[in-house]
């Protein structure tokens, strides 16, 4: 990644290239205003996404004197190919040519505050924003065009960037904007083109953000360069807690580039003029570090124990039924989830300027302006003069380090005045230092009556907060290590129905008996925060495994016994789409060794329906899963990039796969151990499925739905059929390893 760029900057290009383009952002307590002024209409108005929060047209679509489009929008790419869904959007809705729009992603001085890029919203906020917006976008040009032509706007169209008459005459959308403005807040009603009139809508559109990746161009944060910059690396403590007691700064000093040692209570950094500089500096520095260490972690063969110990707030999350008095058989199982790391591919890295008083941090942020609030209270700054751009990273999907990361920037760059500072985290630094998806534990209880029919569904989960992103400093790394430290605020659990640790705790299937228990645990015995799906992913395993448990009790065939409860028609066509694509055959083995598995979910009980079958091969004497065929299907409403869509839900079949088989953290009571490759495996490209089918249900009629992080808990507890079908064992501790399957078959 060694791309150069070079941007020009003055305080112009700072600001945000223009002032055309910042007016709505640069005046936001005026937008604010504006935006309560027309609250109450917009509460009347249909659900809008996030055009309800930030009701100006310019907050999401500008044109200039030239007719160029640009599109703003307040999320931000992490690899879902949410920038080139949003153009197409926009652009059929305008009717111009999809190459000729522009997209700006979140940047705290050019677009609307729209929080954290997560949960699959974009499309549901942003997408559903921009689509609206656009479209009132365009009746506005028809207005005025037709005061310009003096014909009445229904005998208008709109075609390639202008307005068209029936006898010929075109005004370009240029020529209808000159000496006018789009800041002008949206009104009902909004309409949309109708679906048959679509034409870049509903079309696999290639990628926009491609390219560059593929051809070594500025494509991730970690290729910005800025003339100027300078290097720095982070000295982090060598265990939780340690606390650093003496530094001898000779040995980093010495070495060719060196620029300045940045010490802040137990933050440390070093400057180099160069990257490799830099790295030897910091191991130099590193070895004149005297810590006291601290053991701060739990026993890991304990840990489960450990978080049934901890004090936990119970919440009883949905309780129906009055009890069940028919029961014939009762069903239990217990279901157990490690510690699991994102992995990023590419280490956590942020540029930083600090340049006359004011603050500019690029960043592989999911939240810009959340981590702009974080980094004006690390630095004591006010959020005005702090701006932060997003730049996507190389991996995330969740709450990684590149918040952490992020302050660590600004606090070097403070201490570098005028000078870019780039800092990149190492390796090992990434592992054992990011936050974690939680360590779950979940209990299962079924009834089934005489007649094998489910009657009963009693269910608890045990988890950590999925979610301890920056809002204020104390959840930033740096924000724990400097000399006067920010303590992070008490987590709380995130609410039904979308949920934390609970979410997709409530099964879909209609079940006349059900409760179902959240034991929240604050206490955070290891640093936990957004795993992509968060809790969903050990609850549609555990809920699915279970399923299968049980129909297996039942003598019934589990994609039958799932449809039995199934009332949602939407979701019984997943279901049905994929076992008949797959070719299921209910009794049926594939042969020695090998089994089928199934299972659904709908992502947080309101998002994406996911159905998925797996077969599975298992190795007796290795322990080793092979995944010869995955077959998924999947309704998310309006599907608007059909090819995004595929290869959104198989990205998350190929990360299920590595979590599922592989991927567990490991630790002493000091230090996460897990610090590379080795001692955190993923999946590699022998253990990759032999092949993967996605299948759309497609919606055009219906809303969207989140689809990045429907696949993840299906896939998992698909597998897990699986191998219970191929071996007649069922392994409920994750992930089903190569020794744990040993272990369970008792080789």
């Amino acid at each position: 990644m060694n791309a150069q760029f070079q941007p020009n900057l003055t305080r112009r290009t700072l600001l945000g290239g223009g002032g055309a383009l910042v007016v709505s952002f640069s005046l936001r307590p005026f937008a604010r205003a504006a935006a309560q002024e027309v609250q109450s209409e917009a509460e009347a108005l249909p659900e809008w996404g996030s055009l309800k929060d930030n009701p100006m047209l310019d907050s999401w679509i500008r044109i200039d004197a030239e007719g160029k489009v640009t599109v703003f929008t307040g999320k931000a790419e992490l690899g879902q190919g949410i920038k080139t869904a949003l153009v197409q959007l926009a652009a059929d809705e305008l009717s111009v040519p999809l190459g000729s729009v522009a997209l700006v992603t979140a940047d705290t001085a050019r677009t609307a505050d729209e929080g954290y890029t997560a949960a699959s919203h974009s499309m549901e906020e942003s997408g559903t924003a921009i689509w609206h917006a656009a479209s009132q976008v365009r009746h506005i040009l028809t207005g005025w065009a037709a005061e310009r032509l003096g014909t009445g706007a229904g005998e208008l169209r709109a075609e390639g960037g202008a307005v068209l008459a029936p006898d010929g005459r075109r005004i370009g959308y240029g020529e209808l904007v000159a000496g006018r403005s789009l800041h002008v807040a949206a009104a009902a009603p909004s309409r949309l083109k109708p679906v048959g009139e679509y034409k870049i809508i509903g079309t696999s559109v290639a990628r926009i953000d491609i390219p560059a990746k593929v051809t070594g161009g500025v494509a991730y944060v970690q290729d910005l360069r800025l003339p100027g910059m300078v290097h720095a690396r982070i000295v982090r403590p060598p265990s939780r807690g340690a606390r650093l007691t003496g530094l001898d700064t000779r040995g980093a000093e010495a070495i060719p580039g060196f620029l300045k040692v940045v010490r802040n209570g137990n933050f440390l950094a070093v400057v180099a003029e160069r990257e490799f500089q830099a790295i030897r500096a910091m191991q130099a520095l590193a070895a004149g570090a005297t810590w006291q260490r601290a053991a701060a972690l739990p026993n890991e063969d304990e840990i489960f124990e450990v978080l049934r110990r901890l004090q936990s707030e119970e919440r009883v999350i949905k309780a129906e039924g009055g009890g069940v008095t028919n029961a014939a058989q009762t069903i239990e199982a217990r279901y157990l989830r490690p510690y699991q790391m994102h992995g990023s591919i590419g280490p956590s890295c942020a540029v930083a300027l600090y340049e006359n008083d004011a603050l500019t941090v690029w960043s592989h942020t999911q939240g810009a302006f959340p981590l702009r609030a974080a980094v004006s209270e690390l630095l004591r700054m006010p959020p005005e003069k702090v701006r932060v751009i997003h730049m996507e990273g190389a991996g995330c999907y969740g709450h990684n380090a590149a918040d952490d990361v992020g302050g660590d920037a600004a606090l070097v760059a403070r201490e570098m005045p005028g000078r870019p500072v780039r800092v990149q985290w190492m390796r090992e630094q990434e592992h054992g230092w990011e936050p974690l998806g939680s360590a779950m534990i979940t209990e299962a209880s079924g009834q089934l009556d005489a007649d094998g029919n489910l009657v009963g569904w009693t269910y608890d989960v045990w988890s950590c907060p999925h979610s301890t992103r920056p809002g204020g400093a104390g959840w930033l790394l740096p924000g724990w290590e400097i000399e006067s430290p920010f303590q992070p605020d008490r987590p709380k659990p995130i609410p039904q129905p979308a949920g934390g640790g609970d979410r997709n705790a409530i099964p879909l299937y209609r079940i006349p008996n059900v409760r179902v228990v959240d034991h929240f645990i604050p206490e955070i015995p290891i640093r936990t925060s957004a795993l992509r799906s968060l809790g969903a992913y050990m609850n549609v395993f555990s809920v699915e495994s279970f399923m299968d448990e049980l129909a297996r009790a039942a003598k019934a065939d589990p994609v039958a016994f799932r449809m039995r409860y199934l009332e949602d028609p939407r979701a019984r066509a997943v279901v049905e789409t994929a076992a008949e694509k797959f070719g299921w055959k209910p009794g049926e083995k594939p042969g020695p060794g090998r089994g089928q598995g199934f299972a659904f979910a709908r992502y947080k009980n309101l998002a994406c329906y996911v159905a998925i079958a797996v077969e599975a091969e298992v190795d007796a004497g290795t322990g080793y899963i092979h995944l010869p065929r995955i077959v998924a299907a999947i309704d998310s409403g309006l599907a608007v990039n059909p090819d995004g869509i595929r290869n959104q839900t198989e990205g998350g079949i190929l990360q299920a796969s590595s979590w599922t088989r592989f991927e567990e953290v490991r630790f002493s009571t000091e230090e996460i151990t897990s610090r590379d490759w080795g001692s955190y495996p993923i999946m590699r490209f022998e253990s990759v499925p032999g092949s993967v089918e996605v299948h759309i249900v497609n919606r055009p009629d219906q809303p969207f739905l989140g689809t990045g992080e429907g696949a993840q808990g299906p896939t998992a507890a698909a597998i897990a059929n699986a191998v219970a079908d191929a071996t007649g064992v069922r392994i409920r501790t994750l992930p089903l390893s190569p020794k744990r399957v040993k272990a369970a078959l008792g080789v």
